[in-house]
């Protein structure tokens, strides 16, 4: 049986730790996240399992898997650390000019490029003391990050989520085709059907292996490309593209970064579905008025630049 008389003298950080340790589920990376060495970790989830009566968590290799009883306990209680977060958010006005707080917001890479340009050129001003910083996304920690707190946003594609985490639709782009004209001079205005199916083509992905989302779009149309190269970044395929009749498909925002260079944009020869782009925060943070405003800020800044963009955000 739990300590009664201990509970009611509990270290509410301690319980900040437990958290962190349940999503990890391992010391040293709960450690990372909360900035703090992994014997604090085991430090604190020993006074825990003290106070508690309960192992709380068994190491089983390099994972501290939890118990029963953690098992139980754990949903309730980050509940309830979420809805204390959610009361100590509401508290006092957020005031852009004086704040020093950092924002830091998750996005993949490609996406960086098109929007972090245009919200820092828009904030700039706005927040002359806080500080702004883009992290390399991780799709399969998004959940986690935010539930932590180890990211505000994230800015990713548009996909299925449920709750608790909340989402918006934040810009809609068509894709193109990237040819270097001088190696395609059949395609003087428009690009044909039998022309991009004949070419070879680059596409782009984190992802060592696997088709990329046009390539899913074109199948389902009965439509098969033969990908000649696959690379990391836009901005290392277009290189690849110029000089060479080689076709980097990608959305057209990303195409329209590279029209100094000698490669032409061209419309998509067959009806794909727009990528649409999200941004993604936890319930925990819908009424924290910094990230309202961030929220905003970036849809603004979306909204006044010249990305292809949800009229009705």
């Amino acid at each position: 049986m739990a300590d009664t008389k201990a509970i009611q003298q509990l270290d509410l950080n301690l319980l900040k730790i437990f958290e962190a340790l349940y999503f990890e589920q391992n010391m040293t990376t709960a450690a990372k996240t909360l900035f703090i060495t992994p014997s604090a970790v085991s430090h604190a989830i020993k006074r825990l399992r003290l106070v508690l009566n309960d192992a709380l968590f068994v190491r089983q290799g390099q994972q501290m898997q939890p118990t029963a009883a953690c098992q139980r306990m754990a949903p309730q209680l980050i509940n309830a650390l979420n809805r204390i977060r959610e009361v100590l958010q509401q508290c006092g006005e957020f005031d852009p000019l004086t704040t020093e707080q950092t924002f830091t917001i998750a996005i993949h890479e490609a996406l960086e490029s098109q929007i972090m340009p245009a919200l820092i050129n828009h904030v700039a001003e706005l927040i002359p003391q806080a500080n702004i910083a883009s992290i390399a996304l991780s799709r399969e920690h998004i959940a986690r990050q935010l539930a932590n707190g180890e990211i505000d946003l994230a800015i990713d594609v548009a996909r299925a989520v449920n709750a608790p985490l909340m989402h918006s639709p934040l810009l809609s782009d068509p894709f193109c085709v990237l040819i270097d004209p001088l190696h395609h001079k059949a395609c003087s205005t428009e690009l044909s059907q039998q022309s991009y199916l004949l070419a070879e083509h680059i596409a782009v992905s984190s992802r060592p292996t696997g088709r990329v989302m046009e390539d899913l779009l074109l199948q389902q149309q009965g439509v098969n490309r033969h990908i000649k190269y696959r690379c990391q970044t836009y901005q290392t395929a277009a290189k690849i593209v110029t000089n060479t009749k080689l076709m980097l498909t990608l959305p057209r925002s990303i195409a329209a970064q590279f029209s100094v260079s000698n490669l032409k944009a061209y419309s998509m020869p067959f009806t794909l579905t727009d990528i649409d782009t999200h941004l993604y925060w936890h319930s925990n943070t819908q009424s924290d008025h910094a990230l309202i405003w961030l929220r905003q800020q970036i849809k603004i800044a979306v909204e006044q630049s010249n990305l292809v963009r949800f009229e009705n955000i």
